[in-house]
């Protein structure tokens, strides 16, 4: 999600709002109850901004046992054939079988008995038969045969929103495509941090892709590796995705807020009249600016740059013309801009090591990787993993070097952000919708922050009490 890895230095400091009149009295005591007095680090999660509640039986619910009665076919206004009624063959249940990595559909349905001729009638199947060439890895084939043992049917599960049955007819193999779609939810959840954002989205059971998208959100406004303080809030207004009234997984995030050392900064999800999906300030100017402020998450800055470091190895003073952030190995990487590899290798010193040019100006080097991903003269965006932390070459322990040059001259990665292009806005003329679009997802944001503070200072006044 290339819209979710952007940052912004210009969001206007949110000023708390009371809840608004639209906003029911027992809503408020629902959110306001959810957000309780905690020490160290809370995040709450409730379902249901809309009203929550209950959720709807979805109406092509997915049974793997479940007898297709139609198929598809050449009907008027239809690109399948003539729906075909079948009686279900008297015969033993569904077989399920997980693909493993690379087993073939062949293999699966050889080890089960069944002949090559049985499974090229299949595959040649002109509607769908193809895909059953692409099978891949954690995909389920289910395979039915009847009191013969011949094969009547076959299931090919691509995942929880998609499947293909293939059952046989005395013309042939016939197929039917079942598209599910999830039932989406609103949730919202608040919390208090107290050492790291990823830290805290994992004790409050928040999934790492959720923790990561927000981080991404706010990256160019705050340093992750140490602008946090401890008293920092952070509020979400997010989906949830739900299959059979179960979760699915996370959907995308709404809104979100970060108050970070007293400075708020909002970002809300929008979609331009160009169908381009970004996230912007209450101001409307985009989340995304020109670079990233560091190119990876949740980690310490161990050495800052300095023109007269003494250096750790060769214990002589030299310039260290980057910063240095420790983390464990294997942790991604990210390009902190658009722009194209032009350097990609190893050297004793540098390590597995990556270098971007970035338009005519700007050039970003990765040094002392554990793997890299990309290759000399390949394109990447930003955000793209271009390797992962390491300590090869000249270093003490797994982390990540990284320089930023301006028209061939070194700059300090931590300030240089000051003198970068600045963030685009939307055009004057889309702004009355972009602020109709998130009207209720800014009178969310007030109402969590409000609460948020309120159950801060009740915490704080508690402990002055006991003291």
């Amino acid at each position: 999600m290339s819209e979710a890895k952007h940052k912004n230095r210009g969001a206007v400091r949110w000023h708390h709002q009371s809840p608004t009149p639209q906003m029911s009295r027992g809503r408020l005591l629902a959110i306001t109850a959810a957000i309780a007095i905690v020490s160290g680090v809370t995040f709450k999660s409730v379902t249901g901004f809309n009203g929550g509640g209950e959720s709807a039986q979805l109406e092509t619910p997915l049974d793997n046992t479940q007898q297709l009665e139609t198929l598809n076919g050449a009907a008027p206004n239809s690109t399948h054939e003539k729906t075909a009624e079948l009686s279900a063959p008297a015969a033993p249940s569904w077989r399920e079988k997980i693909v493993k990595q690379g087993e073939t559909l062949s293999q699966i349905l050889q080890k089960a008995g069944y002949s090559n001729q049985e499974i090229h009638n299949i595959t040649s199947q002109p509607q769908d038969g193809k895909s059953l060439v692409q099978i891949l890895p954690g995909q389920t084939i289910a395979f039915k045969p009847d009191d013969a043992g011949e094969l009547v049917g076959l299931r090919h599960i691509k995942s929880p929103l998609e499947s293909v049955t293939y059952l046989r007819t005395d013309a042939g193999f016939v197929s039917q495509t079942v598209l599910r779609s999830p039932k989406s939810r609103e949730t919202w959840a608040t919390g208090i941090i107290d050492s790291s954002l990823f830290l805290a989205g994992e004790k409050a059971g928040l999934s790492q892709r959720m923790i990561l998208d927000m981080a991404n959100i706010f990256g160019g406004v705050i340093d992750f590796a140490l602008d946090t303080r401890k008293g920092d809030t952070v509020q979400l207004v997010y989906e949830e995705l739900f299959l059979d009234d179960k979760k699915f997984k996370d959907g995308e995030i709404i809104a979100a807020s970060f108050t970070n050392q007293g400075e708020t900064f909002n970002a809300f999800r929008y979609t331009d009249v160009n169908a381009d999906t970004n996230y912007y300030n209450e101001d409307g100017v985009s989340m995304r600016k020109a670079f990233l402020m560091a190119p990876l998450d949740f980690t310490r800055v161990s050495s800052n740059f300095n023109m007269r470091r003494l250096h750790p190895i060769y214990k002589t003073v030299r310039p260290h013309r980057g910063t240095d952030y420790a983390a464990p190995t294997g942790t991604p990487v990210y390009a902190a801009g658009d722009g194209r590899v032009v350097q990609a290798g190893y050297t004793p010193a540098n390590g597995n090591y990556v270098f971007i040019r970035h338009g005519d100006k700007y050039v970003t080097r990765y040094l002392h990787l554990h793997k890299r991903r990309v290759k000399s003269g390949q394109s990447v965006s930003q955000g793209q993993v271009l390797g992962t932390v390491g300590s090869t070459g000249s270093a003490t322990g797994p982390h990540l070097h990284y320089e930023f040059l301006v028209n061939g001259k070194h700059r300090n990665p931590r300030t240089v952000y000051k003198d970068l292009p600045k963030a685009t806005a939307l055009p004057e003329n889309e702004m009355a919708n972009f602020r109709q679009t998130i009207k209720k997802a800014n009178t969310q944001l007030a109402i969590l922050n409000a609460n948020n503070n309120m159950a801060m200072h009740n915490s704080s006044s508690s402990n002055d009490a006991l003291n």
